[in-house]
């Protein structure tokens, strides 16, 4: 019963914290940037300085992403619109491959309807094929390749084994708590039922030698200290329960699916997989069955501003283009380079990609959507990772290098001028202004922008604060779209230029992601060695 105090109190005391530091101001990030608040980006000093006296161009950005919800009371008017298909007839009125295609497309949905949610890690369905080849042998007499890949093959399985025991450890610690809450609530509904909860009442169960009246005191206590009144239903069932059945589905989905070898998820979109120059496959439900990732991406790039509701996105003058493409897993190449593509041809001109993964086999189809988007003027902004990674040295999938030709050794790797890698900055001006879980690069990171405590949509016209590179990448998504809304003319590689010189170089030390002593100066750990600031970006814009 301790156990489920502590994780009670854990809890409840997170979502307080969030809530001071929240506080500050709903949208910190965009206030002016200072000495003391370098990390800031200046969004709402350029809007009265700059932006209200001119009239900018409309911008498409496409968010590949797990899904949004276009309902959204702060999302629902910036949504592009496909104007040329005529909603629910049935019919490709556009001509363009695909049906009823008035928001955008999900390339991980059935034709019948149905979604994919769960989906394996791109290392499971590596190992699911290598398992086919090895299973029950113990490599003796391999040689090449195939003791390589039987390498590969032993490598795979000792981390799923370990994924899948400790997700389940984890699930079978959460269960119980889980279940012995919802009887606390329950019991709390049943009380609430038939009379008020009173303060003697609460004094009795804190001396009572029942469990659950003892955690129900905790509970009310609690909340009145730190609230000033008695949690309702909806706020136990929001800070509590919601909390622990998150857990539940988090762990249960890492060993049911992400883990799991024998799980395909491919026969709901019913494409055939292994064509992979397939192309129009997928349904047009754009929201998918958890949008609560790609909703915040959207809303922080260009959530309506001014109408008081939520929070002000970065970027007025933008529709965003829905694509899902990333369910809960890895996604798969195959769909991503589809949903550049349908990007690109749909009239979008940034597309904004949070989501990564430590394997591409099929990399070369990816590739060449890239290529594809930059003939075709189309920027790409891309979420470096949350692993505290070095990705100079550590790969983090799709990146910003096209594969060398097989046979050339010595072909020196090109890298599209259309593509920008994004890092997490926090709400801090000292040693840990990087956020710790920020994969960072002096090459391969291109800039940082911020991450932490990102307060932004979710589903069902609600707003959470969310951290991570997927954060960061939109907000840099979002000045683009500025920059490419004030400064039409600009190409992607120009407007990729002008976000790098954009951004204020900071030489103050600061911990290494993933370390807890290892101080570096902060400009070492990207290729502009700075936070990007808008004020900054317009000016270098207007100078081109």
């Amino acid at each position: 019963m301790l156990k489920a105090n502590i994780t009670l109190l854990t809890l409840v005391l997170s979502s307080f914290v969030t809530l001071q530091l929240s506080g500050q101001s709903v949208n910190w990030y965009q206030e002016e940037p200072s000495e003391d608040k370098p990390y800031n980006i200046g969004t709402d000093d350029a809007y009265d300085s700059f932006f209200q006296s001119r009239t900018g161009d409309k911008v498409v950005v496409a968010v590949i992403d797990s899904g949004v919800d276009i309902e959204h009371e702060d999302l629902k008017d910036v949504i592009w619109v496909n104007t040329d298909e005529v909603p629910g007839n049935g019919i490709d009125d556009d001509g363009n491959g695909y049906i009823d295609d008035v928001h955008g497309w999900n390339f991980i949905g059935g034709a019948d309807g149905s979604q994919v949610d769960a989906d394996t890690y791109e290392m499971t369905r590596l190992f699911a094929g290598l398992r086919n080849r090895f299973d029950g042998t113990d490599g003796s007499g391999l040689k090449g390749k195939e003791l390589a890949d039987f390498n590969r093959y032993k490598t795979y399985k000792e981390r799923i084994d370990k994924e899948v025991k400790q997700a389940k450890e984890k699930y079978d610690e959460f269960k119980p708590q889980s279940e012995f809450f919802s009887d606390v609530l329950a019991r709390i509904k049943d009380i609430r039922s038939s009379q008020e909860i009173t303060k003697p009442m609460v004094d009795s169960f804190a001396t009572s030698f029942d469990r659950q009246d003892q955690v129900i005191a905790n509970i009310f206590n609690f909340y009145e200290n730190e609230q000033g009144s008695y949690p309702t239903d909806d706020v136990l069932q929001a800070d509590l329960l919601n909390p622990l059945d998150a857990a539940l589905k988090h762990y249960g989905d890492k060993f049911k699916y992400n883990w799991n070898p024998d799980f395909d998820s491919r026969s709901i979109v019913g494409d055939n997989y292994a064509d992979k120059k397939e192309r129009f496959y997928g349904n047009n439900l754009v929201e998918g069955p958890d949008a609560q990732h790609g909703t915040h991406v959207a809303g922080i790039i260009a959530a309506k501003r001014d109408n008081k509701l939520g929070l002000n996105g970065i970027a007025h003058n933008t529709e965003i283009m829905v694509i899902r493409a990333v369910p809960n897993g890895d996604e798969r190449d195959k769909d991503v380079a589809n949903a550049i593509r349908y990007a690109v041809d749909n009239g979008a001109s940034i597309i904004n990609m949070s989501f990564g993964k430590g394997q591409s086999p099929e990399k070369d189809i990816v590739d060449d959507a890239v290529r594809y988007a930059e003939k075709k003027d189309v920027l790409i902004v891309h979420a470096a990772g949350n692993s505290s990674e070095n990705v100079d040295i550590t790969e983090n999938y799709p990146d910003d290098y096209y594969r060398k030709p097989k046979g050339f050794l010595f072909f020196k790797k090109k890298q599209p001028k259309n593509y920008i890698t994004i890092g997490a900055s926090g709400p801090s001006a000292g040693k840990d202004m990087v956020a710790e879980f920020s994969n960072y690069g002096s090459k391969d990171v291109d800039l940082f922008a911020p991450g932490v405590m990102v307060l932004s949509t979710v589903p069902d016209d609600g707003y959470e604060i969310l951290q991570g590179t997927s954060m960061a990448a939109p907000v840099v998504s979002g000045i683009a779209a500025l920059v490419r809304s004030y400064y039409p003319k600009l190409s992607a590689k120009q407007v990729k230029e002008v976000l790098m010189e954009g951004t204020k170089r900071h030489d103050r030390e600061v911990l290494r992601p993933g370390t807890e002593d290892q101080l570096v100066p902060f400009s070492s750990l990207s290729a502009s060695g700075g936070i990007i600031d808008v004020r900054e970006v317009m000016q270098a814009a207007s100078r081109r």
